[in-house]
């Protein structure tokens, strides 16, 4: 599900999950062991196979799965993403095709962004859900006041609307695209590795204040709206959508 590759010291981090990476509680799961297994490498970059880097949650299986899925799945997307965020080493994204919902979060929760093609943005809402606290707060991290917009009208942005929002630092042609994020990568690693972990930790500690404060209020309503029956009729819904679309 997620392929490793040493470049010099670097990890790179292929998503290989399916046609679009969707993230599903197999991946989420394989997230933090893959970053465990290569804690000790200078930095990751992280990139996806295929046209998309991930396309997002794979709402089928929320809808056919229902609140037993739901239960495990929720914990392990937060778990998964506050993992890749407060990684302590260097974290590059190489986004090499659409990064939707879930995946767009996978690529904030990253310390520099690069994008070659495709689209990004928040389809959560489109999709008939709420955000959990952590995918929430490391948006807020990555694009500010941006979010609201990104959040209330959930649509899709191009690698130049990324870029002009901070959401992308970084736009290159797909050929070029994990060339640059090694290069990148490589120029983070300049750092000592202890004080590049204590400047990141100090960057990130607002958003992770904001999750210690919200989650205890916030994610039992979201657990009860995903795994409502309203939703799954809404999900199976969207997804019908989209395939006529």
């Amino acid at each position: 599900m997620i392929e490793k590759a040493d470049n010099d010291g670097i990890a790179i981090l292929t998503l290989n999950n399916g046609p679009v990476n969707a993230l599903d509680l197999e991946l989420l799961t394989a997230i933090p062991e893959t970053l465990a297994a290569v804690a000790d490498a200078r930095a990751v970059v992280l990139t996806g196979s295929g046209r998309s880097f991930s396309a997002g949650v794979d709402l089928k299986r929320i809808a056919d799965g229902g609140r037993p899925y739901v239960e495990k799945f929720l914990p392990s997307l937060s778990l998964a993403l506050l993992t890749l965020f407060e990684h302590p080493k260097p974290v590059v994204a190489a986004v090499n095709g659409h990064a939707l919902a879930g995946g767009c979060v996978l690529a904030a929760a990253c310390d520099i962004r690069l994008m070659s093609v495709g689209s990004i943005g928040l389809a959560e809402l489109a999709a008939g859900v709420p955000f959990p606290t952590v995918p929430l707060e490391i948006m807020r991290h990555a694009v500010g006041p941006a979010l609201d917009a990104m959040v209330l009208e959930a649509g899709r942005l191009s690698p130049d609307q990324a870029a002009s929002i901070g959401l992308v630092h970084e736009i290159v042609g797909p050929d070029r695209l994990l060339a640059a994020a090694l290069r990148r990568a490589e120029g983070l690693c300049a750092a000592p590795p202890d004080v590049y972990a204590l400047a990141k930790h100090q960057l990130h500690r607002p958003a992770r204040e904001r999750i210690d404060t919200a989650r205890p209020s916030d994610d039992p309503q979201v657990l009860k709206i995903w795994s409502s029956q309203r939703t799954g009729q809404t999900l199976r819904n969207y997804l019908a959508s989209l395939r006529r679309g």
